[in-house]
């Protein structure tokens, strides 16, 4: 195996529907930042650490497996986003027409809600409890 090039970036990919309309979605209702865009295929975005390659069905990702299965999105794998305000975010983002999976969940470590983007991939907000 070849040595990983380590610039403290985390790459994850998320197949969509419509990679525009994706990308839309995460640079305006997240704070994400567009990096390069080959417009209907793919585009990839940054926030932080993170960045997350859009790959649409005409890009080389969306494409047919040898046994015939074909990549789709969703799923519950997920992104992790930390927030400071929980309420606040959920309510900006349905007021926006975001749609949610569920509502706020409290746990142990805090509380959590799943909204999809638009190809249905999930998305997590995270507020961590105070210690």
């Amino acid at each position: 195996m070849t040595s990983p090039i380590d610039d403290g970036t985390v790459s994850v990919r998320y197949l969509v529907d419509d990679v525009a309309a994706t990308l839309d979605f995460y640079t305006t209702h997240l704070g994400f930042t567009p990096i390069t865009t080959f417009l209907p295929a793919f585009a990839d975005i940054r926030r932080g650490n993170l960045r997350l390659l859009l790959s649409g069905p005409a890009s080389s990702a969306g494409r047919v497996m040898p046994d015939g299965r074909q990549p789709h999105p969703g799923g519950w794998n997920r992104i992790h986003l930390l927030v400071t305000d929980i309420h606040a975010e959920v309510t900006r983002l349905r007021a926006a027409g975001v749609a949610f999976r569920s509502d706020v969940i409290t746990g142990p470590g805090g509380r959590q809600i799943v909204m999809d983007d638009p190809a249905g991939n999930p998305v997590e907000l995270f507020e961590p409890a105070r210690a």
